[in-house]
């Protein structure tokens, strides 16, 4: 199946865009189910960094670990999921809007399923993300503009 893609054009520059929406501490703010989340070690993220979060799956919060598998800043930065039943796959891209001081962010999920998951992904999981990422993306441009 392909990647679902949601963009969404924010009012700040590229660079403050790009920092906000990879930093994993910053996901409770603006991605649903999310509670927690940071990398493995202090500093900067760099290729090969795991990133961890928390997420409210099923009524119980599960620890779903990731590893960061692009990292160009302030264009691209991508995860993949390394462990559970749904692993995901996301890809963010940052690009500038020109002649503006704009940002356009699109981001690409698209899942793997183990065991369970196999039967999950094309029930609950893709569907549940159709859904979410353009409300996610809302809340994510709401927060951006807020802090200008």
């Amino acid at each position: 199946m392909s990647a679902i893609v949601t963009e969404i054009e924010v009012d700040a520059p590229q660079a403050e865009v790009f920092e906000y929406v990879i930093d994993p501490t910053h996901f409770p703010q603006w991605q649903a189910g999310v509670t927690g989340g940071g990398l493995d070690h202090d500093g900067p993220p760099t290729v090969g960094s795991v990133c961890r979060t928390t997420r409210q799956i099923g009524g119980r919060e599960r620890s779903v670990t990731s590893t960061i598998v692009k990292y160009a800043p302030p264009n691209a930065w991508a995860v993949r999921g390394d462990d559970g039943p749904i692993r995901a796959l996301i890809d963010v891209a940052v690009e500038p809007v020109a002649g503006t001081s704009r940002s356009r962010v699109r981001i690409a999920v698209d899942f793997t399923g183990h065991g369970i998951g196999k039967l999950l992904v094309p029930l609950v999981v893709r569907p549940q993300a159709r859904k979410e990422m353009p409300a996610n993306l809302a809340r994510l441009k709401e927060r951006l503009e807020s802090r200008n």
